[in-house]
């Protein structure tokens, strides 16, 4: 039989005890758009749709030993990083990139769930915006990351174009500023080489958009690992968003996870 090759991405994230977001919906994501998917977890939350009740962080030295288990066995064609909430993690993730000369890195600046619940110190940030931002490909911010990033207000889509300028020239990587705090409410904004470009995404009257961001992230991480542009990437990363919306799950109290298995078919689904 002949053996089979795909493409391969790790995500770097915490993981989410309900499913819908972190870890689990990074897999999930990059399992639908058909890449490998490999994991290094730099926390454990006790979480639900709901809110976030509890966070356990995973130690530095036990990270790097994941990223180093993964990266000198199945190298990935392709990086996600996820909420990473101190910087002592930021700092071992940065180390561990640059030592394997990773090359296509996504960065969610988990800051603010979509419940609302803070998951980052303020300390974290800092090292993020000098260790990790400056060797990301793009970055992925909502609103108020990138608000947080930019150290200024964003109320109309002249000030998301103004934030993403301000952070590609800080940083010096490509920015996709998400239009609201959640994908069904607005369009997204590319900011690279001097260049904006928008991304209009279905409005889907479905409030359950747990994990948003970190689908999202996923999605385009894949398509970068495939291959395609970033542009490309992006926008089959919201057409694949905008499925799952559209597929209308409805688990939990609170702002539910979305189906990020609506496109697979197979025998094995029923």
């Amino acid at each position: 039989m002949e053996s089979q090759k795909l493409k391969v991405v790790l995500t770097i994230a915490g993981s989410d005890s309900s499913g819908g977001a972190g870890i689990q919906a990074d897999i999930k994501t990059m399992q639908a758009n058909g890449v490998y998917a490999m994991s290094a977890v730099t926390a454990l939350t006790a979480q639900n749709t709901t809110g976030v009740t509890g966070i356990m962080e995973v130690t530095p030295e036990f990270l790097g030993k994941q990223l180093d288990a993964v990266m000198t066995d199945i190298r990935p064609d392709a990086v996600k990083i996820g909420m990473v909430s101190s910087g002592k993690l930021i700092k071992v993730i940065a180390e561990k990139l640059k030592e394997y000369q990773i090359e296509k890195i996504v960065v969610d600046p988990v800051m603010i769930a979509t419940s609302g619940s803070r998951l980052i110190s303020e300390n974290a940030i800092a090292t993020l915006q000098t260790y990790l931002l400056p060797i990301a490909t793009v970055i992925t911010p909502n609103i108020p990351e990138a608000e947080v990033l930019a150290g200024m207000e964003i109320a109309f889509e002249k000030d998301m174009i103004e934030a993403a300028k301000k952070i590609n020239e800080t940083y010096h990587c490509a920015v996709l500023c998400k239009g609201g705090h959640s994908l069904n409410d607005a369009n997204d904004l590319l900011y690279e080489n001097q260049n904006a470009t928008w991304f209009h995404g279905k409005r889907i009257n479905n409030p359950n958009t747990h994990g948003t961001g970190c689908t999202l992230s996923s999605a385009i991480a894949s398509n970068l690992a495939k291959g395609y542009s970033l542009e490309q990437s992006i926008g089959r990363a919201k057409a694949y968003i905008s499925g799952a919306l559209e597929a209308m799950l409805d688990l939990g109290a609170g702002s539910g996870p979305m189906n990020h298995g609506f496109d697979i078919k197979s025998e094995f689904v029923v």
